[in-house]
């Protein structure tokens, strides 16, 4: 095979000590390989770059391994081109597994251009990205948390849930303070209902009869408490990633133009992608890259599978939010597709179609600069026709029994 990298080195990364093979140009036509073992700790590191550059190395390439790649690639990559590799796309020959082995196995696909580099973000992308991530994590930890409290109510026989859909929210709130507080009365606790909720007073006061005890006080206290530091948390965190992405505000702003995309969706796409679109040549290349389109398994003429690759959890996850948003709204495109893939493929799949329209979307407004361009909720009966939509229409009610005569309104 032809030599793409003339010097090159491969890295196989461990929690304690890395694998380090380079290969160079040597005597006459042959190439000369050395391997080498350097620690995990920042002065090897610094060594293990030192000796490098002086052997002239171009290219260096990694598996992406747990999170023990970060301070490997980040001492490296201001001084080499350094290539981030998926696992999937360099497998090495069974039966020959050792970290020596995978860093040779490594340099060699590195040094005849068999993968190509993961993305990576920028420094300025990454911060936002590991704050963006945490504060996810913050917040699926409080309906956890919520639901814990509501076990706990059922245990004292305190049917609130049932009467109440948050129990979170000011009114229920209100009488689980009273109760940890030591109310017991079912008709005082009711009476602290709020707004629309006081037209339930008679069967809170019925939900409100258990057997809370101090025990349950104590729990229902430690929980509420732990909500709210859930709350605080939440609240810094997004005050920080509003102050790191300030640069990006223009980019948030757009994003935020489509439907079902609200200013936290917005951080995290922006966060997950970088707001430089050059890595993706095309919005197909993008949704690729993010799992947001089906899989490609041909053998033998035949399809076997659909499904799409893993992806970026997070950006799908937030993608996910943003399709089930977007499927609610009134008079958009995103509803119509939503509501036209829904009724053959079923729900999920609608949401997921919504989901790579909207991904696309990103990729054309960051590549332009430009604002959500809507289409409009008639968008697809414009585009078929007013006569093909009302020959579809007509013919779902003939199935359905019913003889059906038009006039058209303006007529009327």
């Amino acid at each position: 095979m032809d030599v793409v990298h003339e010097r090159c080195a491969g890295i196989d990364i461990g929690k304690a000590d890395v694998k380090v093979c380079v290969r160079v140009p040597g005597p006459g036509k042959r190439r000369r390989k050395e391997v080498r073992t350097f620690s995990t700790m920042t002065r090897d590191l610094l060594a293990m770059r030192d000796w490098l550059i002086a052997e002239g190395i171009t290219v260096v390439g990694m598996e992406a391994t747990g999170s023990y790649w970060k301070p490997v690639f980040y001492l490296l990559e201001n001084d080499i081109e350094t290539w981030l590799l998926n696992a999937r796309h360099m497998k090495n020959v069974p039966g020959r597994k050792t970290d020596v082995a995978d860093s040779e196995w490594i340099c060699k696909i590195v040094e005849h251009g068999l993968v190509r580099p993961s993305f990576v973000p920028p420094p300025e992308i990454r911060q936002p990205r590991d704050l963006t991530r945490y504060r996810t994590e913050v917040i699926r930890e409080r309906p956890r948390e919520a639901q814990r409290l509501e076990k706990l109510l059922e245990d004292a026989g305190i049917k609130l849930s049932a009467v109440v859909s948050d129990l979170l929210g000011k009114s229920a709130r209100a009488m689980l303070e009273a109760l940890i507080a030591g109310e017991r009365d079912p008709k005082v606790l009711a009476e602290m209902a709020k707004a629309s909720m006081r037209a339930k007073r008679e069967i809170l006061a019925q939900a409100l009869t258990g057997r809370f005890n101090d025990h349950h006080a104590f729990l229902a206290r430690t929980m509420l408490d732990r909500i709210d530091a859930v709350t605080a948390t939440e609240a810094r965190l997004s005050e920080e990633i509003t102050r790191q992405l300030a640069p990006f505000r223009r980019q948030v702003e757009l994003l935020t133009t489509i439907p079902g995309v609200n200013a936290k969706s917005a951080e995290v796409i922006l966060a997950e992608i970088g707001a430089d679109m050059s890595r993706s040549p095309t919005a197909a290349h993008l949704a690729s890259w993010a799992g947001m389109c089906p899989g490609n398994h041909e053998s033998a003429g035949k399809h076997t599978s659909g499904k799409p690759r893993p992806g970026d959890p997070w950006l799908k996850g937030a993608l996910g939010l943003a399709a089930t948003a977007a499927a609610r709204t009134k008079g958009t495109y995103l509803a119509a597709r939503y509501k036209r893939i829904a009724v053959r493929r079923g729900k999920k799949r609608a949401l997921a179609a919504v989901g790579h329209t909207i991904l696309t979307s990103v990729w054309h407004m960051l590549t332009n600069d430009a604002e959500y361009a809507e289409l409009g909720g008639d968008y697809f009966v414009q585009r078929t026709g007013r006569a093909r939509q009302t020959r579809r229409l007509v013919s779902q009610l003939n199935m359905l029994g019913y003889q059906v005569s038009l006039q058209s309104a303006e007529a009327v």
